[in-house]
């Protein structure tokens, strides 16, 4: 028997051993989706605390309760096991990289964790397993970067194992999709790859979609953020001219989403967060210029984004100067860390950003968020725990910056409370005071 075909009987027989590199908020949702089908997998991170803490059965993710975790580790053959002894890689059939694809200082693709992964699986894979990269990265990455690992050893994908690129698509929070009912993409760096790649995760995804090759697939998840990043920058910037023309920028969004054909609804916010959309341009914009191309409406669109913190800061200067007071020494109460509402995940968020520029004005700056304790900035290194929300804190800050429109505060309560709101993501809606600022 063949490699692939031994392989495609080991995953139809769910004896196929999983591994899966990098356990967050892609790769942990990942593991309990083949653990809840019945496969063994073994979970590899270079984090000793995540890795002990998933061992004892305890979630760092706010929305992967730890009883779900509990369950996989515990009694005599646990289905899960976290581990940061990559030699066991070995042991698998399948590899599944799920590490971070961040951006450098200089704002070009930074590859080291998908590097350092990629060579650990080479160096300890054997022969007929599949590696299967999810890390959202620029077309090439798993032919060019990932595949040379894996020849030094003399192993050529097709033949001797077998390489696919398999963008994730997880969203922290949603619950209308799962990670089982999210089609999946896979593309191959052969056909037999692509053969492997769409059997690994058949019995785990509702509906697998094959593509062409890795690079088809790469530039795939690239256009789904990009999409994205390009309307929400438009959106943007129809906020800035309605906020001069004196308009309401959600009321025309909702009148507009009316028409059932044609339009699809994108809302404004104070800047781009998360791991993929801030970033996933940046990755095209990088490789379009190997084949002297600009992308300049891309880059546009990230342009826009980008000075949107600038904005909501400005508006709340204005703001404030309106009542007579200063930036300087103003106590400003940030609501919401996270990037986006009802999630723990501060990844990109532009809550720090709007922070960092706030204190660079020299406010005073607090913040709360029930899902995050401790906010991390780095642009301007600093480290801030959550403040209560208490009527005293409230009331004894001169801004109120909604950022964050977390589904648990009551928005009646804070516009009462407060001097000032100046409100970002239109958390508002329906309340009528003087107190609020649209940004």
């Amino acid at each position: 028997m063949n490699h692939l075909d031994n392989l495609i009987g080991l995953i139809k027989e769910k004896k196929a051993h999983i591994g899966v590199i990098g356990l967050g908020y892609v790769g942990l949702p990942l593991v309990m989706r083949f653990c809840e089908e019945g496969f063994r997998v073994t979970g590899f991170d270079v984090d000793g605390r995540k890795v002990g803490s998933l061992n004892k059965g305890e979630s760092y993710i706010k929305h992967i309760p730890s009883e779900g975790i509990a369950r996989l580790v515990k009694g005599r053959q646990p289905l899960f096991k976290a581990t940061a002894d990559f030699s066991i890689i070995s042991k698998a059939d399948a590899v599944i990289i799920c590490v971070p694809t961040p951006l450098s200082d200089k704002r070009e693709p930074d590859l080291a964790y998908v590097e350092a992964a990629g060579k650990e699986t080479a160096r300890h894979l054997k022969p007929g397993a599949i590696v299967s990269l999810e890390s959202t990265t620029w077309p090439g990455t798993t032919d060019e970067v990932l595949a040379p690992m894996f020849a030094g050893r003399g192993l050529k994908p097709g033949k001797d194992f077998f390489l696919v690129f398999s963008p994730e698509r997880e969203d922290p929070g949603r619950r209308d999709y799962t990670t089982k009912t999210t089609p999946k993409i896979v593309g191959g760096v052969t056909p037999a790859c692509a053969r492997a790649g769409a059997a690994l995760y058949a019995p785990v995804i509702e509906r697998v979609v094959t593509v062409s090759s890795a690079r088809a697939a790469e530039m795939s998840k690239l256009l789904e953020n990009i999409y994205r990043s390009v309307n929400i920058a438009l959106v943007n910037e129809l906020k800035m001219l309605c906020d001069r023309m004196g308009m309401d920028v959600w009321e025309v969004i909702d009148a507009a989403r009316t028409k059932p054909f044609g339009f699809q609804a994108f809302y404004p916010g104070p800047g781009l967060g998360g791991h993929c959309i801030p970033i996933d341009p940046f990755y095209l914009t990088w490789k379009a210029r190997e084949f002297d191309f600009s992308t300049r409406f891309i880059e546009l669109a990230g342009e826009i984004n980008t000075n949107m913190p600038y904005y909501v800061v400005q508006k709340v200067v204005e703001a404030l100067n309106d009542r007579g007071k200063s930036i300087k020494g103003s106590r400003i109460m940030v609501l919401g860390a996270a990037y986006k509402k009802d999630v723990d995940d501060m990844r990109e968020s532009p809550s720090l950003e709007l922070m960092r520029i706030l204190m660079d004005k020299g406010a005073r700056v607090s913040y709360n968020d029930p899902f995050v304790p401790v906010a991390t900035g780095h642009k301007r290194p600093f480290t801030m725990r959550s403040t209560r929300l208490t009527e005293a804190a409230v009331k004894g800050s001169d801004c109120v910056l909604i950022a964050t429109d977390h589904s648990s505060y009551d928005y009646k309560w804070i516009v009462a409370k407060s001097r000032l709101v100046v409100d970002t993501r239109n958390a508002t809606k329906g309340i009528r005071s003087a107190k609020i600022v649209k940004a």
